[in-house]
């Protein structure tokens, strides 16, 4: 298991948030924290979209392999982010149970790939999988902030955000957790491992279609009563009601 460089991520990402913490000095922790979140999702996905599509192998065939040496930089990477990430959010008590829980299974899911050095490469798509959403959740969050996210940028990032969690996560997912299970190769606590990700992927897939239907009918409403006021006005300027005058 490759300890110094996980311990090397460990500090490049806390270094990383120091050095945010200086430049952005007049704004929170979680402001910078989510600096890095957003930077980490940015260079694992296209880590990890360079092990699958290109230096292969390709996890729906390959499940439960030995790993490749680039697979082992990659989950070594990541794991130094969560545990980042995961001590970030247990000192300043910003995350519930389920997003502690989640990045719990990746840090067990991860330690399990490097220690016993096989499964890399469906570990790595499920890497790919969770954080492919990433970058659009933490953009939300800085529009947020920003006092913009009540516009068509925050409504295209929320749309983008549904479509890919639930075409890929889920979709893609679906299909990598039956070939995880049905691979001979992959040992019996890996495919325990894909249960609870796979569990928790669909936990969340409930609460964001929870939201994005809240979302839809606060902004069909929000629609209904503009057009509503914009006929009353057009009456209005036809001379109507009767008693305008």
């Amino acid at each position: 298991m490759p300890v110094l460089a996980v311990i090397v991520s460990l500090i490049g990402w806390f270094c990383l948030y120091l050095s945010f913490c200086c430049i952005f000095s007049q704004r929170g922790p979680e402001w910078n924290c989510r600096l890095v979140t957003f930077s980490h999702g940015v260079l694992i996905v296209l880590l990890t979209a360079y092990v699958l599509f290109i230096d292969g192998p390709w996890p729906f065939t390959h499940a439960g392999t030995e790993n490749t040496e680039l697979q082992t930089s990659s989950l070594a990477v990541c794991l130094g982010y969560f545990f980042f990430d995961m001590c970030w959010c247990v000192c300043y008590r910003t995350e519930g149970p389920l997003m502690l829980a989640h990045h719990a299974a990746s840090i067990v899911g991860i330690l399990l790939a490097l220690f016993m050095g096989v499964s890399g490469c469906e570990t790595c798509g499920v890497i790919f999988g969770s954080e492919i959403t990433n970058p659009l959740l933490q953009t939300r969050w800085f529009l947020r902030q920003l006092g913009l996210y009540d516009s068509l940028l925050g409504d295209a990032v929320d749309l983008l955000f549904i479509l890919l969690f639930a075409t890929v996560r889920v979709g893609v997912g679906t299909v990598m957790f039956y070939c995880e299970l049905t691979s001979p190769r992959t040992t019996l606590i890996m495919k325990l491992g894909g249960v609870a990700m796979y569990g928790l992927a669909w936990v969340f897939m409930v609460d964001i279609a929870r939201f994005g239907y809240k979302k839809s009918r606060a902004k069909y409403k929000k629609w209904l009563e503009n057009h509503k006021l914009k006929e009353i006005n057009a009456q209005m300027v036809d001379g109507l009601p009767d008693n305008a005058h």
